[in-house]
């Protein structure tokens, strides 16, 4: 597939075509069947995504597993909540917003510095076309590697101006720290050996996406983002500026999230979900555009090693006796798997998950 086909032929960007629009939207953005959103009314207000606070965490004792209960049911029940009290400095959250709007405020000459290339998925651009008909989602998006560092590509992170390149970096370190703290309880409350998940997580795939939703005259007609559950272990969701859009589908509805200030979205992605054994919960979740305001957002995932395997963790399928349910794959494999869109109609996690006859044993 060339560049070409990335975009369409007359914008670099879904940014510039918005700013050109009066009302009626390209037909290859729009979405006939986009399910609607769940409408709030005073005698059924809809449900908020959990809250986790991590000073419920500190010094905890051994004897005290309610914080840890606590988290088990939510990443089961939702596989998504709002993280408070997380330890990440808030002006360095600060300053990184900033810097993301700043790169979005460049002149699109700028930005195709950074562009999508022939063939690959990591750059500055739009939907990445997999088929002729497929609908593009109403965003403009800079997706990249980030470790392990070897795999950076040279033409990006280390191209970008001085003090977003800087601020990056120290962002990056500080959501290391806490992704890794998070891969440790979360291994806990489902008796994972800390080990285990040491190995698979300590320096592993890395992965950030800037994401700019910028108005639509039809938000209704479009997607920001379609629907999907995230190929990673975990992700790390910044709302950079105060325009809400995400939503997640809960017992077949799809939700709004409501951020709280200074609080970070944490998703479960399939990664963990199969590593649970399927206890947890890979959420699919969207995002809508608005008719007026931009949206601008910060996700970083984070997956194993790439020499690791993904599958049931050992240590707990060893002390649960349960069968895996999910086959166990290389990362790299199972990344190249994911990426290439051959699942025949199913979810990787359909493809990924073991069946077994009356017998038990696996068919």
């Amino acid at each position: 597939m060339d560049s070409s086909q990335l975009l369409p032929q007359s914008h670099g960007s879904v940014q510039e075509l918005a700013k050109e629009l009066k009302l009626d939207v390209p037909q290859q953005y729009i979405q006939e069947h986009r399910e609607p959103t769940v409408v709030r009314n005073h005698s059924s207000p809809f449900p908020s995504i959990p809250v986790i606070d991590m000073n419920d965490f500190n010094n905890i004792r051994e004897s005290d597993k309610d914080p840890l209960i606590n988290l088990r049911s939510v990443c089961q029940e939702w596989g998504i909540f709002q993280l408070v009290n997380h330890g990440v400095d808030k002006l360095l959250i600060k300053k990184m917003k900033e810097e993301v709007v700043n790169f979005f405020n460049m002149p699109v000459e700028e930005k195709v510095r950074y562009k999508l290339l022939a063939g690959d998925y990591q750059g500055y651009g739009q939907t990445i076309l997999h088929k002729q008909d497929q609908k593009i989602d109403w965003a403009d998006r800079f997706y990249m590697i980030t470790n392990p560092v070897h795999r950076r590509k040279s033409n990006l992170l280390p191209e970008f101006p001085p003090v977003l390149r800087d601020t990056m970096e120290k962002y990056l370190l500080e959501l290391q720290k806490l992704a890794m703290y998070l891969f440790g309880l979360t291994g806990q409350a489902v008796e994972i050996d800390k080990q285990e998940m040491i190995d698979a997580f300590d320096d592993g795939m890395q992965s950030v996406r800037m994401t700019y939703y910028p108005p639509c005259p039809q938000p209704d007609r479009v997607i920001g983002l379609t629907p999907h559950s995230d190929a990673a272990g975990i992700t790390i969701l910044l709302q950079v500026n105060e325009v809400e859009g995400l939503e997640v589908k809960k017992d077949g509805v799809w939700i709004p999230v409501s951020f709280l200030p200074d609080a970070f979205v944490v998703n479960i992605g399939d990664i963990l979900e199969i590593m649970s054994n399927g206890i947890y919960n890979s959420i699919e979740h969207r995002a809508t555009v608005n008719a007026t305001k931009e949206r601008i957002s910060l996700a970083m995932f984070f997956n194993p090693k790439l020499e690791a395997d993904v599958g049931p963790a050992k240590t707990m399928t060893t002390n649960t006796g349960d069968p895996p349910l999910y086959k166990t794959l290389i990362m790299e494999q199972y990344l190249k798997d994911f990426f290439s869109r051959k699942l025949d109609g199913k979810t990787f996690l359909e493809r990924m998950k073991i069946r077994y006859g009356e017998a038990g044993t696996e068919t």
